[in-house]
């Protein structure tokens, strides 16, 4: 039966109307996105098959929006979900910049995991901060792959002077989705920190993205 004859209070779109998203599945929230199903399957049933062949919501979201397309979404449902992933990126992002000031370099986390938590590769970028914590822009600066992003001082140094920034957040994502730092993610902290040191620009954190909670160098004091 199509989703259309089912009752109305199991619809997923006037579920989403009238108890808002919490109240909805997954695949019922990407039902809603892709708008219809395929032949034999309908919308739900086709968001649940997209979920367990990617492994997962994350998984899903980073096939769809990286540069090549996930089986069984064509051009028009695959525009929908980056539409939606990028209208949540942006609305993170306004809520970052009117901030006064960023009173914890964790006040930065929803945002950052928002822009690297779905990759299915290695990322590392910069949050730039004026001298109240004030969000300037945020910047990827070093791609990878899963066995990590070459992350180069010099020309992070550039990118701060471009950016006129006085502090600085860093963070990458780990793609296995343990946001534990590793030997060279500290490496590469103090390296970075020294560098930045010589021409005034604070480092303030650097978040590790993975699955749950961004974890804060700062906080384990590793800076």
């Amino acid at each position: 039966m199509s989703i259309r004859h089912w009752p109305s209070g199991e619809r997923p779109r006037e579920k989403l109307l009238q108890h808002g998203g919490a109240s909805l599945s997954d695949a019922e929230l990407l039902a809603v996105l892709l708008g219809s199903g395929v032949p034999g399957k309908d919308a739900i049933a086709l968001g649940r098959e997209l979920l367990t062949e990617a492994g997962g919501l994350a998984a899903l979201l980073g096939r769809v929006d990286g540069p090549a397309p996930s089986r069984g979404l064509g051009p028009a449902k695959r525009a929908r979900i980056v539409a939606a992933l990028e209208l949540a990126r942006r609305s993170l992002a306004e809520q970052l910049q009117a901030r006064p000031s960023l009173g914890s370099p964790r006040d930065s986390g929803d945002y950052l995991s928002a822009c690297l938590r779905h990759l299915p590769y290695e990322v590392f970028g910069c949050l730039y901060l004026d001298n109240r914590h004030r969000v300037l822009a945020f910047e990827e600066l070093f791609r990878g792959t899963v066995d990590g992003a070459s992350v180069h001082p010099r020309e992070v140094v550039r990118a701060c002077l471009r950016h006129n920034a006085c502090a600085v957040i860093f963070a990458h994502n780990h793609p296995s989705g343990v946001a534990e730092p590793s030997a060279a993610d500290r490496a590469i902290t103090r390296e970075l920190r020294e560098a930045l040191q010589l021409v005034g620009v604070r480092v303030l954190d650097h978040l590790v993205i993975g699955h749950g909670t961004p974890v804060s160098m700062a906080e384990r004091g590793l800076l």
